[in-house]
């Protein structure tokens, strides 16, 4: 396996992709990204990948241009050196939250990023946890979109087992929270709000029975965790006993650690895709699960030509 498989990182979450490859039994692949004095990206490949199956971790996350760059120009620098086949690992795809024309004259952002992955080079793209999962029919070559799912289900139910209800923080959330609500047989209630702007929302009321219960918020990203905060004082005045929430993503940008800590949430699950930095580092509300394993499960069987739908459950 070590003879015609590579795993390259950019410089958006080297730990997990040196987590991937501790578990592959591989290392990370001889490569570095750095920049020019006047900030552009540069990268220096230093081993041959001719006829190679390559993966490139990089996540697209802040600062998410500079990070995309880099993922481009690894492409572009893999397929000029001859590799057989490239993978674009993308734990969090970043612009997904433009997957539509949602007012005139917007762009698709999502579809944008799509193109640019194909024409630098990339064969196929690994993701998780999609915010969109028609993003994957932006594309022209193969999408496994994985989920963290079964990463956050091993804990949750570890530690909340009686009285759980799985709270959606928006109509269009129902399916995830459904998918989660299933396995653990717990109840769903829904948060309805209405948001007046991008990263700002206005909880109404909550559609369920949460008093007495365990209310877990279950979403795929928190941003400035306006959403999530106002929601769990919104469950906190339905009746809810306590307030947790899951989200695979922890993007935690602008005033989101301040509205944690002041909020009636006790715990905030999220997963490694988006390493966590500053303020978010000494968050004690903060738990952090690996999908290292599950993304290495993943190239393992991109790379045998074995099914990878099995992880999708």
């Amino acid at each position: 396996m070590e003879s015609s498989i590579c795993v390259f990182t950019g410089n958006s979450n080297r730990t997990l992709a040196a987590s991937i490859c501790g578990i592959l039994g591989i290392k990370v692949g001889n490569g570095e990204v750095k920049k020019f004095s006047d900030g552009e990206t540069s990268v220096d490949i230093y081993q041959s990948i001719r006829g190679k199956d390559i993966f490139i971790v990089q996540s697209t996350c802040s600062p998410t241009n500079e990070h995309l760059m880099e993922l481009l120009i690894m492409l572009d620098a893999m397929k000029r050196a001859s590799a057989k086949r490239i993978t674009a690992v993308i734990p969090y795809f970043g612009y997904a939250r433009q997957d539509r024309k949602a007012s005139p004259r917007t762009p698709i952002t999502a579809k944008l990023v799509a193109n640019l992955l194909t024409v630098a080079g990339a064969d196929r793209v690994l993701t998780m946890d999609l915010h969109a999962g028609q993003i994957q029919g932006f594309f022209d070559i193969p999408v496994d979109n994985l989920y963290a799912k079964p990463v956050m289900l091993n804990y949750i139910r570890d530690k909340f087992v009686n009285h759980l209800c799985i709270v959606s923080p928006d109509a269009g959330g129902v399916e995830r929270a459904r998918a989660y609500a299933k396995p653990l047989k717990a109840d769903l209630a829904i948060i309805d709000k209405k948001r007046e702007r991008a990263n700002e929302s206005d909880v109404m009321h909550i559609i369920g029975d949460v008093k007495g219960k365990i209310c877990l918020i279950v979403d795929d990203m928190v941003d400035t965790a306006g959403t999530m905060s106002n929601g769990a004082v919104a469950l906190k005045e339905a009746g809810a006993t306590k307030v947790v929430a899951c989200c695979s993503h922890a993007v935690l940008s602008g005033p989101a650690i301040s509205r944690i800590n002041s909020s009636p949430i006790e715990e905030v699950v999220v997963t490694d895709t988006i390493p966590l930095k500053g303020d978010a580092t000494m968050c004690k509300k903060i738990t952090v699960l690996s999908v290292a394993p599950l993304l290495a499960e993943a190239i393992k069987r991109i790379y045998e030509e074995a099914s990878v739908s099995e992880l999708f459950m």
